[in-house]
């Protein structure tokens, strides 16, 4: 079965006048051309969304990562101290 294209001498029937066929053809093709630009559309914004997020979630990781760092630091100035105190009151005790 051969395609229709818009604007094709075929579409119109003896007086000039466009069948009904043609008619359906071409609702069809501008309701088409709407929805693929409505999925376009929606398709930009999620890469935006998804860029976003992916930006968010980056930062996200690496301040969770300066986290990990610095509790690593504090919990071995704590043992230190610790260490510190447990040899004070070891020392007093003698």
């Amino acid at each position: 079965m051969e395609q229709i294209q818009p604007g094709d001498q075929r579409r119109f029937a003896v007086g000039g006048t466009m069948s009904k066929a043609a008619s359906v053809t071409d609702r069809v093709d501008s309701a088409l051309s709407r929805l693929e630009s409505m999925v376009d559309e929606r398709l930009r914004l999620e890469r935006e969304r998804s860029d976003a997020l992916a930006t968010r979630l980056a930062k996200v990781e690496s301040e969770h990562e300066e986290l990990k760092r610095v509790a690593t630091e504090v919990e071995a100035r704590l043992e230190r101290a610790m260490e510190y105190i447990r040899s004070l009151l070891a020392a007093d005790q003698s």
